[in-house]
């Protein structure tokens, strides 16, 4: 899409991972911002931040950071929003936008919306984009391309608050993103079906080839098919950001486990009378959501995900 200028002049992101990164990176290849501010915990990550050359500004003062930010995005793992949030809305300036990156949104809402929103834009976001890598040298400025980043606004009949919003929709696009607009408790439910349980059955199916006893860890490694390295990719991901997002979103999660662990049953019980027909329509199905992925420019049909950059 064409280019939109300067949307912020001043952009403060806290948290320099994966995501924070590749926010702060298509940020500056795109010239949506002016200065960059980057607001970080951890001292090992300020330092890179700083040789990594990617920020004006690097700093372990929250509230320092966002004074004078035209935008405020929160890239921190999602248990540690409400505390960031009670520093960061009183610090930040009138007319400011404050978003995320997290993958639950009913608890960011909850968080934000505990906290005085009469002077600024509070906009919940979560691009759907990611790898299994994180630190700030994971991040690379094509992350968001042809994904979605859907945002999650208050109800709110302001025409300045939905001004905002539209711009906050033109920040994630000149990315090369798509953008939706949903509620926060519904994102939550999607986001159990198509990228929580698969994370939780992936790192739970890692962790059972690791216990079988009769099965070496060599074994393992040296004989894993596309499968299981597929799974094990999943698995790789940052545990702080997936302990957060399984403690957040465990509603929607228990309620998507309670219908996997019926369907797996039924499976099981396919195999076990030798049902080849139910396991061939079941199979069937399922194979052109697959399709359906490809054909919607999710995903590569290529081997391996695609996936020819040690990045993605």
């Amino acid at each position: 899409m064409p280019n939109p200028g300067v949307l912020y002049p001043k952009l403060t992101v806290i948290g320099c991972g994966l995501i924070g990164g590749s926010v702060i990176r298509a940020a500056r290849q795109h010239g949506v911002v002016g200065e960059i501010t980057v607001a970080d915990a951890s001292e090992a990550h300020r330092a890179r931040v700083t040789e990594l050359g990617i920020a004006e500004h690097v700093t372990g003062d929250i509230a320092e950071a966002v004074k004078d930010a035209d935008l405020v995005v929160i890239a921190t793992p999602v248990l540690s929003v409400p505390e960031l949030a009670r520093v960061v809305i009183p610090a930040m300036k009138p007319g400011a936008t404050l978003t995320d990156v997290g993958s639950t949104k009913g608890n960011v809402a909850e968080a934000f919306r505990a906290q005085d929103l009469s002077k600024i834009f509070a906009i919940p976001g979560h691009p759907i984009a990611g790898t299994e890598q994180s630190g700030p040298d994971a991040g690379f400025a094509e992350l968001f391309e042809n994904r979605w980043t859907i945002l999650t606004p208050f109800e709110s009949e302001d025409d300045h608050y939905a001004a905002a919003v539209a711009k906050l929709s033109a920040f994630w696009r000149a990315f090369g993103a798509q953008v939706e607009l949903m509620d926060d408790k519904h994102h939550d439910l999607v986001l159990a079906v198509v990228s929580h349980l698969p994370h939780l059955i992936a790192y739970t199916i890692v962790g059972s080839a690791a216990d079988l006893e009769n099965v070496t860890e060599n074994e393992v490694i040296k004989y894993s098919a596309s499968g299981f390295r597929d799974f094990t990719r999943i698995a790789a991901s940052d545990p702080t950001m997936w302990r957060d997002i399984f403690v957040a979103n465990k509603d929607a999660v228990l309620e998507m486990l309670g219908r996997f662990t019926e369907d797996l049953q039924a499976m099981s019980r396919a195999i076990r009378w030798g049902d080849a027909d139910t396991l061939h329509a079941h199979f069937t199905r399922t194979r052109a959501i697959r399709r359906g992925i490809v054909a919607a420019g999710q995903e590569s049909a290529e081997p391996n995900f695609g996936r020819d950059r040690g990045k993605h």
